[in-house]
């Protein structure tokens, strides 16, 4: 991950996790490389289960690393078809699996002027801030380049709130459901 990737074109570096969040920001990413002609660079940051910690006590670790990249670059790769689809109709860039926690991981990818970061801002109550760290925040405080924060879109609530009614076995009323997707904008 240290190596430098000259390069005269801007980039929107995306970091890609698989989640709604982050395929919004995706989307979002893709949408502002193609009107800034600029470079695409999704990156999907990855640790060993366990952590580095665990993974360097573990002479098992180092037998399953491949396995693991592996697994993190298909999810890297389920993660644009989902948003592209299988044309390939991608723009300029590289798709790049680092190792790592993803805040560091991408501020150390885009370490241009020009760059920018592109990360999903979830929905973070008091309760999910103690429990993790926000790499929308990491980025935002420690890069030398603009970080594009994007907003969840309108339907990660509704659908979540429908998760919770299901979880819950209480009744869904597709009626209100209907009516949520039928305002939310199209293109959304």
């Amino acid at each position: 991950m240290s190596e430098s990737y000259p390069s005269s074109t801007a980039r929107l570096v995306v970091g890609v996790s698989g989640s709604p969040g982050s395929l919004t920001a995706l989307v979002r990413a893709a949408d502002e490389a193609r009107r800034r002609g600029a470079e695409l660079w999704p990156v999907l940051a990855w640790v060993p289960p366990g952590g580095e910690l665990a993974a360097r006590r573990s002479p098992a670790a180092a037998v399953m690393v491949p396995e693991w990249e592996r697994l993190a670059r298909e999810r890297l790769l389920d993660a644009l078809r989902d948003v592209c689809g299988d044309t390939g109709s991608w723009l300029p860039g590289q798709a790049l699996v680092a190792r790592g926690t993803p805040g560091p991981a991408l501020v150390q990818i885009a370490d241009r002027e020009d760059d920018v970061i592109v990360v999903g801002a979830g929905r973070r109550g008091l309760l999910h801030r103690g429990l993790g760290p926000s790499v929308g925040r990491y980025c935002l405080a420690h890069a030398g380049c603009p970080v594009l924060a994007v907003p969840p879109s309108p339907l990660q609530a509704v659908l979540e709130a429908a998760h919770r009614r299901n979880v819950l076995r209480l009744r869904l009323d597709t009626r209100r459901l209907q009516r949520e997707f039928d305002t939310v904008p199209p293109g959304t």
